[in-house]
């Protein structure tokens, strides 16, 4: 658990164990007070029994401000001896509350074996009021009531109790921890979602300037003019990418589908891929974004990865499809970038699926038609 988890515990936790002691101490004080006097016949009889509503009360308090451990030994000890000195010298019956109380309290700091203690617990009470008989022989089943089957039964019961109360906090303790790591999921999330924005951009920016670099490289001796001009592009995409990378950091980018798709044409066009564009309907802006960031991972795989010479991309009521050909390889390269997309698409009630058909790669981003909710529009298609 993670430092900020357990404050969070530890505040819930303490402010209801605080609430706990507030509405519980006084009325068990007072019961602790009535059960000394009923049981108190001469004065010395308080200097026996007092200790063990002493230790009783002082074990609840620690209990409520979860810190039992320090006390739960010499309290239990303390308020153990208190009850056969009650039923052998006193003859007090209620002297088994210290030891019902303490022995209770402290099961949860046992981390083992909670059930024997518990099974040792009540056959000590139960084995000491019946002690009683060693002193009193006339009324047996007096004692047997008295001293026996009522302490033993209310230390059941109170145990009981208790062990539901450490459950209840238990329950408050793993809710909260469930909480905690709901958030620290939430922020790996959107870590892997920042790191996927910005891999969108860069690197499809310096994939780019690469081509675009290398073309004016070799233009830069037959048509300089041509040379400056991808010179000119490449400054102006550089600064466009910084502009996008603030953005980002600041959450105030959003892609456009139809900037993506003519940014597309001009990149297939530049290393002399043959690029067709088909219109069915026009998409949703919810839908946009996730197929535009889809767009623009395909144009930077094909561009890296595939001896591309003609693409051919649909944008239809329901999503976008992307098939280009120049596939080498019998098999799927590793797409991460797809693969992430993959996962926000799912998320967003979509599909994405990449296969290859024969020597052509297809790539295809798909919403539910209610998802979508685009308006008709008549195809068109776009040859360049």
């Amino acid at each position: 658990m993670t430092a900020r988890s357990r404050g969070f515990t530890e505040t819930t936790q303490g402010r209801l164990r605080r609430l706990n002691l507030a509405t519980s101490l006084p009325p068990i004080v007072v019961a602790a007070a009535v059960l000394l006097y009923i049981d108190t016949h001469t004065w010395w009889h308080v200097i026996v029994l007092a200790p063990g509503v002493g230790a009783a009360l002082v074990a609840f308090e620690r209990w409520t401000a979860n810190d039992l451990d320090r006390v739960a030994l010499p309290c239990a000890i303390l308020a153990g001896v208190v009850w056969p000195l009650g039923v052998l010298l006193t003859g007090s019956p209620n002297a088994y509350w210290g030891i019902c109380s303490v022995g209770s309290l402290s099961l949860r700091v046992l981390r083992r074996r909670r059930g024997l203690a518990a099974a040792g617990l009540f056959t000590y009470v139960a084995a000491v009021g019946a002690a009683r008989l060693l002193v009193q022989h006339d009324d047996v089943r007096g004692v047997l009531l008295r001293y026996v089957l009522i302490p033993t039964a209310l230390t059941v019961v109170v145990t009981v109790l208790t062990v539901l109360g450490e459950r209840f906090y238990d329950l408050i303790r793993e809710l909260e921890q469930t909480r905690e790591r709901e958030a620290e999921l939430a922020v790996v999330r959107e870590r892997v979602r920042f790191a996927s924005d910005l891999h969108d951009i860069q690197g499809h920016t310096l994939h780019v300037v690469k081509l675009k670099i290398a073309l004016a490289q070799k233009l830069v001796l037959r048509d300089a003019d041509r040379a400056e001009k991808e010179l000119r592009e490449t400054y102006a995409l550089v600064s466009d990418t910084i502009i996008q990378t603030k953005e980002l950091a600041y959450a105030q980018r959003r892609l456009n589908l139809s900037a993506e798709l003519e940014n597309a044409k001009n990149l297939f066009e530049a290393a002399g891929i043959r690029v067709r564009v088909t219109r069915q309907a026009e998409v949703d802006a919810g839908a946009s974004e996730l197929l535009g960031q889809v767009l623009r991972e395909t144009t930077t795989n094909i561009l890296r990865h595939a001896r591309a010479t003609q693409v051919q991309i649909t944008l239809s009521e329901t999503g976008i499809t992307i098939v280009n050909d120049g596939v080498t390889g019998d098999h799927l390269p590793e797409l991460r970038g797809l693969s992430t997309l993959r996962q926000r698409v799912t998320s967003d009630g979509g599909e994405l699926t990449v296969r290859q058909e024969d020597a052509r790669f297809v790539t295809a981003a798909v919403f539910p038609p209610a998802r979508t909710a685009a308006a008709p529009a008549t195809a068109r298609e776009d040859d360049r």
